[in-house]
């Protein structure tokens, strides 16, 4: 389980956040975007060209109005040296950086372009701009925000449509997603090192001393080519989880290129690998304890009420002994069933699915379990992977610093089961796989984006992957975040509410700042 920064489906139902591998998912009408041209260097006007594939996927789906075209831009693979320069790894060469721009035609008063960014990190922003133009009644953005603004989504460098990295094989994912949450005796953790190495290894043998170059510095100065490339002097910026971090980097390296960026979802930028780890296990918990107590308020809707962590707990212990085979022949094994239970909590209209998924299981049926799963790891009926985890990987593993013992890792495996019984455990382990992650590291800056206009940072205090602690210490770390808090369950809150809407609109649109310590209800 890859560490902290990671997001799940939710707009908030969009958004995909994880432990040992992550990315985001879209809903089954979502087109896959073809994203085609030659790309033009940095600094140059790209060539826009429809997206034909995309608006019939859409008629009658909620986005009639809108034109979708796409371009390619070419980024220099490190900014720290250039197009240009001789030395480093990638000195000399370029990444190709796929971008879409959804436009309504009943645009008025146009603001400029709102560049969007979905987490992951490993998401999509491409699939995400389209997403976002379907409009509030799928779960996207409100007109009052698509009539002033160009949508305008981008695959970061090493993700689906932009020079992706590709190196891990499905069978190893399957692995990994498979995997005992806890192993618990020395030989199965063992198994694990063996799995995490083994992908590090293929990975190392592919991208060499590159894979630095994924890191999360050079993606957000690839995001100032992206602004430059829609033709804005200013970023105005969504970012959900992962895109929290992103967006923050960007604000340190760019403070007087920043109209308006708005972070949901977000991530303390200084934690390291064990803090964050920990921080997720938490926020995990403290999840599934809502679950467990609207399960027993709600028995008519929750088949496994009176005591729901005892009927998860009981699946997936009997998961580890003999686990359910279901119709493709797969064995429903602890970790898919841990992984069903993942995917549930980031939205509170997952619970009721996870109480029916346990109960059929129980019942010798796993298709819901695998259905849950496989939505969040991304996994195709046909059992293929897309680059999301690769990607994950090699963009985590190359901001990492911290590199923890597998010793230190297989004792905090036992404290955090103790502190948090169901998730500590597996994000104890989850951290081996930057732990036996090659190559060099790339940390981005942590610090004040002095001279930055006012940032909107967005915390919701039933954050399971982004614990809602986190959202106040960006904002203080940025020194000129203004907090906003929906008082939710779930992951990420924009636009859920009215009041988070009304106040995140007001900002984009006029820059208007909600004021301090506002609070939004649940409802």
């Amino acid at each position: 389980m890859a560490s902290r920064r990671r997001a799940r489906r939710t707009l908030a139902a969009f958004v995909v956040a994880a432990l040992l591998t992550a990315g985001c998912t879209l809903p089954a009408f979502a087109p896959r975007t073809e994203v085609q041209g030659e790309a033009a260097p940095t600094g140059s006007a790209p060539t826009w060209r429809p997206c034909p594939d995309v608006p019939d996927e859409l008629v009658g789906r909620g986005a009639p109005d809108m034109r979708y075209e796409c371009a390619r831009i070419a980024v220099p693979r490190d900014w720290g040296t250039g197009a240009g320069a001789t030395a480093g790894p990638g000195a000399g060469q370029t990444f190709e950086i796929a971008l879409l721009r959804a436009r309504s035609t009943k645009q008025r008063d146009r603001v400029g372009s709102l560049v969007v960014n979905p987490g992951g990190p490993g998401g999509s922003g491409v699939d995400t701009a389209v997403y976002l133009s379907f409009g509030t009644q799928f779960g996207g953005l409100p007109t009052s925000i698509t009539d002033r603004f160009d949508i305008v989504g981008f695959d970061p460098r090493g993700v689906s449509r932009s020079s992706p990295v590709k190196c891990i094989s499905d069978a190893d994912l399957d692995a990994s997603f498979g995997f005992d949450p806890d192993p618990t005796s020395q030989a199965a953790f063992d198994d694990f090192v063996g799995l995490s190495q083994r992908i590090g290894r293929g990975c190392g043998d592919r991208y060499g001393d590159q894979l630095p170059l994924y890191g999360t510095e050079q993606a957000a100065r690839d995001m100032d080519a992206v602004r430059a490339a829609v033709g804005d002097d200013k970023l105005t910026y969504l970012g959900y989880s992962y895109g929290t971090l992103l967006g923050a980097t960007y604000a340190q390296l760019y403070p007087q290129r920043v109209r308006a960026l708005v972070l949901d979802g977000a991530v303390d930028p200084q934690q390291r690998l064990v803090e964050g780890s920990e921080s997720q296990a938490r926020g995990f918990e403290r999840a599934f304890t809502n679950f467990t107590r609207w399960c027993a308020a709600n028995a008519g809707r929750c088949p496994i009420a009176p005591d729901a962590r005892a009927a998860v707990t009981s699946a997936i212990d009997k998961a580890k002994a003999s686990p359910v085979r279901g119709a493709d022949g797969r064995e429903a094994t602890a970790g898919w069933v841990f992984y069903a239970v993942i995917s549930s909590l980031y939205t509170e209209s997952g619970w009721q699915e996870l109480a029916q998924a346990i109960d059929r299981l129980g019942e010798g049926d796993p298709k819901d379990v695998f259905r849950l799963a496989d939505s969040y790891a991304g996994r195709e009926d046909d059992g293929h992977y897309s680059n999301l985890f690769d990607a994950n990987l090699a963009i985590n593993c190359a901001d990492e610093t911290e590199k923890p013992s597998r010793e230190q890792i297989r004792q905090l495996q036992s404290e955090w089961r103790g502190k948090y019984p169901l998730f500590g455990p597996a994000l104890a382990v989850g951290m081996l796989s930057c732990v036996e992650w090659p190559g060099g590291r790339d940390p981005y800056p942590t610090g004040k984006a002095n001279g930055a206009p006012p940032i909107v940072v967005v915390g919701t205090t039933g954050d399971p992957a982004t614990p809602y602690e986190q959202t106040p210490r960006l904002a203080s770390m940025l020194g000129v975040g203004r907090v906003l808090t929906w008082e939710g369950e779930g992951h990420t809150a924009y636009p859920q509410t009215s009041c988070v809407t009304d106040a995140v609109d007001a900002y984009l649109l006029d820059l208007t700042v909600p004021r301090e310590g506002l609070r939004c209800p649940a409802k």
